[in-house]
């Protein structure tokens, strides 16, 4: 959808659909650094101060977006109450996020960044249902992997021993978490395990 260096011309509000930021690395491996939720606003780099966008930002699925030129950022900030605040809360929280991924990558055990991966993304891209939480978007082990800056066979190695332990459910290019209550801090707690070991914010 955007490639980096490609010059900043408008001003994008995500509507549907499902978006990933990532990067390439010098060897050539791909890096998925977030996932963008319907409903929030992106490409705004020209509100930041940069002539072309930083990241790659590529569609996951097919989206819907609204995009207005760039001229029309001030009129939007001078009209609309909280418009550019809460803009600029959003590239803050990605920011945290990215950072936290990086800081995972170099800190963190293959484990332990699969359980943050997925810690990230139910509060964002999760729906409950009636044996755990959904996430809506399509997403591979590859994907994961991406995310995650481990191998594919270790994820897919990790994943399958979940499915046994009924804490997830991988299924092609879809994922649920059965038992995300199992899931904090980096690590997997036993099947006796209570809600209260994990707080998983919920928006629907």
């Amino acid at each position: 959808m955007l490639s980096k260096g490609l010059h900043v011309d408008r001003v994008f509000l995500f509507l549907d659909g499902h978006i990933r930021v990532q990067r390439t690395t010098a060897q050539g491996d791909q890096i998925i650094l977030l996932h963008i939720a319907p409903g929030q606003v992106f490409g705004i780099g020209a509100a930041l101060g940069h002539k072309g966008y930083p990241d790659p930002e590529m569609a996951a699925e097919d989206c819907v977006v609204l995009a207005w030129p760039n001229r029309l950022w001030p009129e939007f900030v001078a009209r609309y109450d909280g418009f550019a605040s809460q803009s600029y809360a959003v590239v803050g929280e990605r920011l945290n996020d990215m950072h936290a991924v990086i800081v995972e990558m170099a800190t963190k055990q293959v484990e332990q960044r699969l359980v943050a991966a997925l810690l990230r993304l139910i509060p964002q891209m999760g729906r409950k249902v009636d044996d755990g939480i959904d996430l809506e978007f399509p997403i591979t082990r590859q994907n994961i992997s991406d995310m995650t800056g481990s191998a594919l066979l270790t994820v897919s190695r990790l994943l399958s021993a979940w499915e046994k332990d009924r804490i997830v459910v991988s299924q092609r290019k879809k994922i649920s978490a059965t038992a995300p209550h199992r899931l904090s801090c980096g690590v997997v707690w036993p099947a006796d395990a209570t809600t209260s070991k994990v707080d998983l914010q919920m928006s629907g």
